[in-house]
């Protein structure tokens, strides 16, 4: 089954307090998104990947990857207005049935283990999110001011590749855009599907933040280790 990464970069980098975009921002002397592309076709160099930037970017982008040698073949899709017109302009590039894995531009330490289970899963169920137990306690706002606590066991925090059927995926998206749409799950479960759970890895943060960067610089030096 053709299997497709469809890894989408909007961001405008305004929480990285930093002019550059979030996706570009040097991590080890290489953009974040190019470490994110290496780490798919890592995994599967097979794998179709589909990258989403906002065309004002794209000049930037094929700047960046002449530079530094970048030569993993990916094909380009305009950015849209939100996450989910992102996606669904990729997915204009989804040429034939198969699995599709969305996955955030600025997680760049997804691990080869997590995503060849997604994409096995994915096969199996035809929808699956990698998801990660909560380490701290947690609780629910339910009035201005007054929250309760919760058992945490009960919730899982989400991460990215989302990895569903392509026809699933395409029929979802055919939906009309609704502010509740979250992710990529939130969308085709819209649609009446389920969506199976995988084991995600501690260390696929997404980086939003300068103290997320930090950690990823940490991160790698320990890993160079």
């Amino acid at each position: 089954m053709k299997r497709y990464a469809l890894i989408v970069a909007g961001g405008k980098g305004l929480r990285m307090g930093n002019e550059l975009p979030k996706q570009f921002m040097p991590l080890k002397g290489r953009p974040v998104l190019m470490h994110t592309l290496e780490c798919f076709y890592r995994w599967d160099t097979s794998a179709e990947i589909i990258l989403v930037l906002p065309g004002t970017h794209q000049p930037y982008w094929n700047m960046l990857c002449n530079e530094l040698n970048c030569r993993i073949p990916h094909k380009l899709a305009n950015g849209g207005e939100t996450r989910f017109h992102s996606v669904q302009h990729g997915l204009s590039l989804v040429s034939e049935p198969g699995l599709v894995a969305v996955h955030d531009g600025v997680r760049p330490f997804v691990s080869a283990e997590v995503i060849e289970n997604c994409f096995t899963e994915a096969e199996r169920s035809g929808a699956v999110i990698p998801v990660v137990p909560f380490a701290d306690s947690i609780r629910e706002k339910y009035e201005p001011g007054l929250s309760r606590a919760v058992d945490r066991q009960r919730f899982v925090a989400v991460q990215t590749p989302q990895v569903f059927r392509s026809d699933w995926l395409l029929d979802a998206y055919g939906q009309a855009y609704t502010p509740g749409f979250t992710d990529d799950a939130s969308v085709v479960e819209a649609k009446g599907f389920s969506i199976a759970l995988a084991p995600g890895n501690r260390e696929n943060i997404k980086l939003t933040t300068p103290f997320d960067l930090w950690v990823a610089e940490a991160y790698i030096q320990n890993q160079a280790k």
